[in-house]
């Protein structure tokens, strides 16, 4: 593939990004208007949702707009605070969301356990991978017919890159998961009525949706820097 078309490509991925991240704030914040029938807020609903699971775990506010999230280490849920005082439809979907990772924690669930086991290398691939295929490159320049040790530089930046690629690739069932159980609590316990809940799943898929445009966005990273090393080969 030439060079422009991965450029394209990646800018085509970053535009789409940017929308799908536009995408949620709009839909969050128009369902953030619809308060919910059962008029429980965000914090009360995890709690509930905590205590028919058996489980008893802090819930804390948290600054900033959808920041949230749950802490596996800590064991702690932290909600924005548009969520965590408000009973809106919105609401009561982020929560629940939070608590189905809760469960996934709970119950060992696998995707989540090798997304926790693959992290500490998927930050370093992000980090230092591109580097080290960029300075392959560069060494096969400088060092022209003295081996392959540019390429195998850029080898081994590719494959930490690739464990990045592999996190996103596990977040993809850890989220979707995550959000069929939040959806299936709701649903079970009566906290959203049939009208409401077309507006949580509306809510969840478009979160799903930059899940799924990060993971496509490192694999076309990753054809990219590929190709890279493929040249500092040749040369």
């Amino acid at each position: 593939m030439q060079d422009y078309m991965y450029i394209i490509l990646l800018l085509a991925i970053m535009v789409l990004s940017m929308i799908a991240q536009g995408r949620v704030q709009s839909v969050f914040q128009k369902y953030a208007q619809v308060p919910s029938k059962k008029g429980v807020t965000g914090a009360q609903l995890a709690k509930e949702l905590l205590y028919r699971n058996g489980l008893d775990l802090p819930i804390q506010p948290v600054s900033g707009t959808l920041t949230d999230h749950y802490d596996p280490k800590n064991q702690v849920v932290g909600l924005s605070e548009a969520v965590y005082g408000s009973p809106s439809v919105s609401a009561l979907a982020v929560a629940a969301h939070e608590i189905g990772h809760v469960l996934q924690h709970n119950e060992d669930y696998g995707p989540m356990k090798m997304r926790s086991v693959i992290l500490p290398a998927a930050n370093i691939g992000c980090r230092i991978g591109p580097y080290l295929v960029l300075g392959g490159l560069l060494l096969s320049y400088l060092a022209q017919g003295t081996g392959n040790a540019g390429y195998y530089i850029a080898l081994v930046g590719v494959g930490l890159y690739v464990m990045m690629l592999l996190f996103q690739l596990i977040t993809l069932p850890v989220e979707f998961n995550a959000s069929k159980r939040g959806l299936d609590m709701l649903t079970d316990g009566g906290y959203l009525s049939e009208d409401e809940l077309p507006g949580a799943k509306k809510m969840l898929r478009a979160a799903a949706m930059t899940y799924v445009l990060a993971a496509l966005g490192s694999f076309v990273t990753v054809l990219r820097l590929f190709s890279l090393a493929g040249r500092a080969r040749r040369r």
